[in-house]
């Protein structure tokens, strides 16, 4: 009876994801029309709920373990306080973008639950500061104007802070990640990327001079060759992309993307033949199977999963993910596929690339080329790390060490995802404001005009009649 309920389970989760990722699309088709978004909006609120609701009786009648019930009312009422807080804060917010964090919050939460209920506490310790980040940034960004003009404390900041963790950070998998403070363990890059992007925005949002770009240049190779110091090349070419692309919208010069992407070529060459952890993801990249008692087993073991769930999946709980090392963090996605399924997986990438979408058509409408530069970096950035991290999980791409946002398990990933979306709110907010008083300026000006059109022909017809009296 249990394995019925499992099955069926799965199967309704497939079914209500595909309905929350088609109106992610349908959205647009009825753009002009505010009451059928709504009710998009709404039907998509109903399908997370669905989704939290049905997987976690799942894992709770799988286990007979009661915490999961604790651990399903207090992400329930996560969820349902960042819809609360955005509904009496931010009337004007992107719907989209906040159902789009929450489902993917919601899906990390419950494969994380799934794989290791200790982590899936510590990582919603983490959730709280992230709902505070959600609600603080968008005033933040809409009450301060001085952004722009904090270029080179952007610089300085992410500077020393990669530095940090270049000289006392410690090592994991080959590379060095973290800082720790007290047993809690910091990973200064996740943060870092934004200042990054801020900064490139902030140099290029004037002029784009040939002395403007090659001080640019410069200092964006201090943070990416502090990177490549500590070994964290994926997050080395995350920072390097993001900067091609801000130039580029900066510029419109395809030259200069061509010749970064040249000089990335040569850069990820040089990588393979300095690092020996390089050349084992290369060799597990290639051939898995050949490596597969040392490098390749990660990857092996994520194939075989992605396999075995084939397109409907096991069903919860039913699954072997955690043969898969450290599959709570880069191989998540692999998780997902073995126990919920290829078709949910797919729609969790067209989730994401619904994001992007947003991200970037929010960054095409801003008329203040600073944040247009900020929203362009960072929707690359989000976009970079989901093409990373899934790509490494099928075997498309090497392994970078890259975390899938708000799905993979990791604090510092979890709080800057949250800055991101945050700073994307509170963008569109800013673009819906000013385009709601010039809205309202505009309509003035018609009363105005009205007014003494009215007023003109009035005199006409008092003038007409003054004529008419005299005549008789």
């Amino acid at each position: 009876m249990l394995h019925i309920f499992v099955q069926v389970v799965k199967y309704l989760l497939i079914l209500f994801i595909l309905i929350y990722t088609f109106e992610c699309f349908n959205v647009f088709r009825v753009s002009s029309n505010p009451e059928k978004q709504h009710r998009i909006y709404i039907k998509q609120r109903v399908m997370i709920y669905m989704i939290h609701t049905s997987s976690f009786a799942v894992l709770f009648f799988t286990t007979m373990n009661t915490q999961m019930i604790g651990m399903y009312i207090l992400q329930i009422l996560f969820i349902t306080a960042v819809f609360v807080l955005y509904h009496i804060f931010y009337q004007n917010c992107s719907k989209l973008i906040l159902n789009n964090m929450c489902i993917l919050f919601s899906i990390g939460s419950i494969i994380l639950t799934r794989l290791s209920y200790s982590k899936a506490l510590r990582q919603y310790m983490f959730c709280l500061a992230g709902l505070v980040i959600c609600v603080l940034i968008p005033i933040i960004l809409q009450s301060i104007s001085l952004f722009r003009n904090l270029t080179w404390l952007y610089a300085i900041l992410g500077i020393l802070a990669l530095a940090a963790v270049t000289l006392f950070g410690g090592v994991s998998y080959g590379a060095k990640l973290s800082l720790s403070f007290g047993g809690i363990s910091i990973q200064p890059s996740e943060f870092v990327k934004i200042l990054f992007v801020f900064f490139v925005a902030s140099m290029l949002r004037k002029e784009v001079t040939i002395k403007k770009l090659m001080i640019t240049s410069l200092v964006s190779a201090i943070f990416v060759l502090l990177l490549v110091a500590s070994k964290d090349l994926g997050g080395a070419l995350l920072y390097f992309i993001t900067f091609l692309v801000i130039v580029y919208a900066a510029t419109g010069k395809i030259i200069y993307f061509l010749s970064g992407t040249a000089l990335m070529a040569v850069a990820a060459f040089a990588g393979y033949h300095l690092f020996s952890h390089v050349q084992n993801r290369v060799a597990a990249w290639r051939n898995p199977l050949s490596v597969y008692n040392d490098a390749g087993y990660q990857v092996s073991q994520s194939l075989f999963g992605i396999g075995t769930g084939g397109w409907f999946g096991l069903g919860l709980n039913q699954g072997l993910p955690n043969k898969i090392p450290v599959v709570e963090k880069d191989f998540i996605f692999a998780a997902i596929s073995e126990e919920m399924g290829g078709i949910f997986a797919l729609c969790l990438i067209l989730i994401c690339l619904s994001c992007f979408l947003m991200f970037m058509n929010i960054s095409m409408k801003l008329n203040d080329l600073f944040y247009k530069l900020v929203a362009l970096g960072l929707a690359t950035l989000y976009a970079m790390q989901v093409i990373l991290t899934i790509g490494g999980v099928i075997k498309f791409i090497p392994s970078t060490g890259v975390t899938l946002p708000l799905v993979s398990y990791g604090g510092s990933s979890l709080l800057s995802t949250f800055i991101i979306f945050g700073i994307i709110q509170g963008l569109y907010m800013r673009d819906r404001d000013s385009e709601e008083e010039g809205n309202s300026n505009q309509n003035e000006e018609k009363k105005i005009k009205q007014k003494q059109h009215s007023k003109s022909k009035s005199k006409r017809k008092s003038k007409f009649e003054e004529a008419n009296i005299k005549q008789l």
